[in-house]
């Protein structure tokens, strides 16, 4: 039984068998396949009893085990996420110091670090001197905090009929932001998209002329930078036009695609993001680092905190004196863990440009995705990839397409997922991992090859019923 106080000399022991087991799963992680379908079914159940140390690891080792292998380099499906291990230890660390950083006054030291990652990210992305924002768990709790900001800022308490403007790729954690903070399902607006899967951003004027004359009350234009289904980048700049004609709050998803901004290509295709109202992206997607963070830049801090602030006779005792923000002024949580030191301690390690060379390649690859899989004989890449995505299909049709894809499933080295668009049944390949590299993209194609020749072979020669 390992004390709650525990003695240096336990917690050495604790951390040398917790770090033998990290290191021995990483060394596996380049032969374990992407997908294991077997069902966990070793009983956890609390008993009440300690366990030997051994035997809880080996148990949390095997539960892990079943599912995907969402930190291996061939897990290629929604939107991979690496799991820098360096953010690992900085997250240990944290734990470990539990500082409550929610209050400048508080933890000042680890509040200026947290800033100084949102200081970097803002300059990253041209904003200006007013901006700021707030690190959450993820990009669904951030955007929550952009809508209710929005909503404050534009309509204040008279939110009835109010409406917002997504398109029909955009993620669904806008418009259950929308629902979580109140407001009705039909405020969300659905605009076309062009023949890219772009907001059209004309269509978007229109819609937004008609409710106006309809009596409702337009607030917010949701943009995205790089969707979930194919990677597209929605047209920021003549948006952003848009919204300042209309006085929108102008709202950018870049959750999976913000991180881009590291590279030159990715400003280039990003044009215009510097022009929004607030701006969405997970650190735990483009760069790289274990689930569980996620990004809110604001143009202009206050108005997070016309939001957010509420005050209490309790916390009288604060200062105000340390020129650093209460992040609990910018968002909806009020007890939460210091998360500055999980990217912080990262960028200063190994260098911000080991990150742009990362995600460089990520757009490389997706490249070479694409070229390999139009030269393939009977696949349809309808869309070129704007960021790390790429998109395709059987050109004999959703059946044929849906064969290849559960062969790949079936296979389990690598782990695609699928999306349907404008009716029809995709395969969708993204590459984001840190971990994944030009042989693992290698192994995803010949894993697409040898479904296509299984599945034609099929067709060819059609099972037969035995003859009696």
């Amino acid at each position: 039984m390992l004390p709650l106080e525990s003695s240096p000399a336990e917690l050495r022991s604790l951390g040398s068998a917790v770090l033998d087991a990290a290191v021995d799963f990483l060394e596996s992680l380049g032969a374990r396949p992407a997908h294991d379908p077997r069902s966990f079914t070793q009983d956890v159940a609390i008993t009440g009893e300690a366990q030997p140390l051994a035997e809880v690891l080996a148990t949390a080792l095997r539960a892990a085990e079943s599912g995907v292998e969402t930190a291996g380099p061939r897990y290629l499906g929604y939107i991979p996420a690496g799991g820098l291990v360096s953010s690992a230890v900085a997250a240990l660390l944290t734990q470990v110091l539990n500082r409550y950083a929610t209050v400048a006054d508080l933890a000042p030291g680890l509040v200026a670090i947290e800033q100084s990652v949102l200081d970097w990210l803002t300059t990253e992305f041209a904003l200006p001197s007013t901006a700021g924002g707030l690190l959450t768990t993820g990009g669904s709790a951030a955007t929550l905090s952009a809508v209710v900001a929005a909503r404050e800022h534009h309509l204040g308490d008279e939110s009835r009929g109010a409406t917002l403007y997504v398109s029909g790729h955009t993620h669904l954690c806008v418009a259950k932001a929308a629902r979580v903070a109140g407001l009705p399902r039909d405020c969300v607006r659905v605009v076309p998209v062009d023949d890219r899967l772009r907001m059209d951003p004309d269509a978007a004027a229109r819609m937004i002329a008609a409710d106006r004359r309809a009596g409702r009350q337009p607030f917010l234009l949701a943009g995205t930078a790089g969707t979930t289904d194919t990677g597209a980048v929605d047209p920021l700049t003549d948006l952003a036009a848009l919204a300042r004609r209309e006085n929108l709050w102008f709202h950018v998803d870049g959750a999976y695609g913000g991180a881009f901004q590291l590279t030159e290509r990715g400003r280039e295709r990003l044009a215009g993001v510097e022009l929004a109202d607030s701006i969405v992206l997970d650190p735990h997607k483009g760069l790289f680092l274990p689930y569980g963070l996620g990004t809110l830049l604001v143009r202009d801090t206050a108005t997070l905190v016309a939001a957010h602030r509420h005050d209490a006779p309790y916390l009288q005792d604060l200062g105000d004196g340390t020129g650093l923000p209460d992040y609990a002024d910018h968002g909806v949580e009020l007890t939460r863990e210091h998360r500055g030191l999980r990217l912080w301690l990262p960028l200063r390690l190994h260098g911000v440009q080991a990150f742009r060379d990362a995600l460089d390649e990520k757009l490389d690859l997706a490249e070479h995705t694409y070229r390999e899989l139009g030269a393939m004989p009977g696949i349809d890449v309808p869309w070129h990839p704007s960021l790390s995505t790429v998109a395709f299909r059987c050109a004999a049709g959703d059946t044929a397409t849906r064969a290849v894809f559960d062969a790949i499933r079936r296979d389990g080295r690598v782990f695609l997922t699928s999306t349907t668009i404008g009716g029809r049944f995709h395969i969708r390949l993204c590459v984001l991992s840190h971990r994944t590299h030009a042989e693992h993209v290698d192994e995803a194609l010949a894993a697409v090859r040898a479904a296509c020749s299984s599945t034609a072979a099929m067709t060819r020669s059609p099972r037969r019923l035995p003859t009696p």
